[in-house]
């Protein structure tokens, strides 16, 4: 059944969002990224004490594609 939309404003959208105005099946975003952090990177929290004497974050990746986002619908 359609939906009747009245005025819309966007202000910004991102990069990888997804914007949709009126009937839909399936909304699916179709972006990835890979993430490299060291030690300690992501630690959240209050009064945290991270003590890091050598730290090396190992970048290389044997494979050729870690999460493929073509041929999705």
């Amino acid at each position: 059944m359609p939906g009747i939309v009245g005025a819309i404003q966007i202000i910004s959208i991102g990069s990888s969002a997804v914007l949709h105005v009126g009937d839909c099946f399936a909304v699916q975003p179709t972006s990835s990224t890979k993430t490299f952090a060291g030690a300690g990177s992501f630690n959240t929290g209050n009064g945290l004490f991270v003590e890091n004497h050598q730290s090396a974050t190992n970048t290389w990746d044997s494979d050729q594609f870690d999460q493929p986002t073509g041929g999705l619908f």
